[in-house]
């Protein structure tokens, strides 16, 4: 039978041993309490590569949130198969009373979460969620009708003007970790998982978050400024951690909200956009098949195999979105101005259907969050909410000088191209297409639809 005095959490896209909301809720409410990780492998095995650099970071992370709960006088037990099966059958062996998780918000997630509430359900075992990966939930921000928000500025506004110090503040757990129970399971070897060790360009893990923090905190400041030019160090690098959990959203948010000036600002702004995008799925799950503006899936795409592979390859005789390929499928990070240059060239430029480029950044980014990758593709590909317009194409050399001006990004990716000047590294060289021509295609094809 299941004991009242003891609970056990579920980590997923959480993985960390501090302000974490499901840990502490269930710390707070239990005596013991145990923890969880499943490697699960309905996420796993459809993975093309089994030298995928997530699975790496998610492991190395792993192993030190095990770490740090025992340090903390607790364990992990760490689980390989369907998270369906193996969480509802470990809280029947611990005889739990409860299941704590912390809330994800994509359809597929969601459904696994029904599932396993149900077979807890049938087991007489309760399954709760917290919110945790936002700072706001879908209907904490709405618009003064009661309706979700499908234009950013104004949610952005709502947003800004909700934020406290209330849902920013933190969950502590040291304080409460004498409740956590000393139970686990050795941790499965990535061989045993059916991966390879993959070249990381980041640290991972808690303490991988905290140095890229600590750094980023020192540069906050110059983030405005540089945050566009991807030769420069303005990023904070924190994608990945985010999108795993290894730092603290609200720690993040609060650090910008207290701060003054342009860049922290601009920062927080863009926390506010990911909280945006979390919304907009959660509103709209069938955007993860269609366009947010239903009338864009009449647009009719070409489907040619050799532009694509051109793209994919970084071959299209365009320096900046062939480096910014290169920089992706090297190393899994994909600047966030490269980002919308790339998505831009392959819709309006190359005419391909957004979806596709969609699932290519889907089994390459290190960050990617199903969310925020659909979010920023139909962003480009106009389709999306709040989206830029049908007609704005980006030139990719205009894009080129402005962005990369002494070619410092392009030289790194295009060490062909390294000695050419700094203006006539931006020129196109056999490019796959003509971009004047592609436009006027392009502007064409959306007409046709919009008609």
């Amino acid at each position: 039978m299941p004991s009242d005095t003891a609970a056990l959490v579920w980590f997923r896209r959480d993985l960390r041993a501090h302000d974490h909301a499901a840990l502490h809720a269930a710390l707070c409410a239990h005596r013991a309490v145990h923890c969880a990780f499943v490697f699960d492998t309905e996420i796993l095995d459809v993975l093309p590569s089994r030298a995928d650099r997530r699975v790496d970071f998610i492991w190395h992370s792993v192993r030190e949130l095990q770490a740090a709960l025992e340090a903390a006088g607790g364990g992990l037990h760490v689980l390989h198969g369907r998270a369906r099966d193996e969480v509802p059958d470990l809280a029947a062996r611990l005889g739990v009373a409860a299941v704590y998780a912390n809330r994800d918000y994509e359809p597929q997630a969601i459904d696994r979460d029904r599932e396993v509430g149900a077979r807890l359900a049938a087991q007489g075992i309760a399954f709760h969620t917290r919110k945790d990966q936002v700072v706001f939930e879908l209907d904490e921000v709405l618009s003064g009708t009661g309706q979700p928000y499908s234009v950013y500025t104004p949610y952005r506004n709502a947003w800004l003007k909700r934020l406290d110090d209330f849902y920013l503040r933190s969950y502590p757990i040291r304080r409460h970790a004498r409740g956590l129970a000393a139970t686990g399971s050795p941790l499965v070897s990535l061989r045993d998982l059916g991966f390879e060790a993959a070249p990381l360009s980041l640290p991972a893990g808690m303490s991988g978050g905290r140095k890229l923090f600590a750094e980023f905190r020192r540069r906050v400041d110059d983030y405005a400024a540089k945050r566009d030019y991807p030769a420069l160090k303005g990023p904070s690098y924190l994608s990945v951690h985010l999108r795993f959990g290894t730092v603290s959203v609200r720690e993040l948010a609060h650090f910008a909200w207290q701060r003054k000036g342009a860049g922290a600002a601009t920062w927080l702004a863009e926390l506010c956009w990911r909280d945006f995008y979390f919304a907009v799925l959660a509103a709209r799950p069938d955007v993860v098949a269609h366009a947010f503006r239903r009338e864009y899936d009449g647009l009719v795409f070409d489907d040619d195999e050799r532009l694509w592979r051109a793209w994919c390859e970084g071959r299209t005789g365009y320096p900046l979105v062939d480096a910014a390929m290169r920089q992706l499928n090297t190393t899994g990070y994909m600047h966030n101005r490269l980002r919308m240059v790339t998505a831009s060239f392959l819709v309006k430029d190359l005419g391909l259907d957004w979806r596709r480029g969609e699932r290519y950044f889907a089994e390459k980014l290190n960050d990617y969050d199903l969310a925020a990758n659909n979010g920023g593709w139909q962003w480009a590909a106009s389709t999306g909410c709040d989206a830029q317009p049908w007609f704005r194409i980006f030139n990719p050399v205009t894009q080129s000088r402005r962005f990369d001006p002494q070619g410092r990004f392009i030289r790194r990716y295009l060490p062909e191209l390294a000695a050419l000047g700094n203006d006539e590294i931006h020129a196109p060289r056999a490019p796959v297409v003509d971009h004047a021509a592609a436009r006027a295609k392009t502007l064409a094809r959306y007409a046709a639809v919009r008609q």
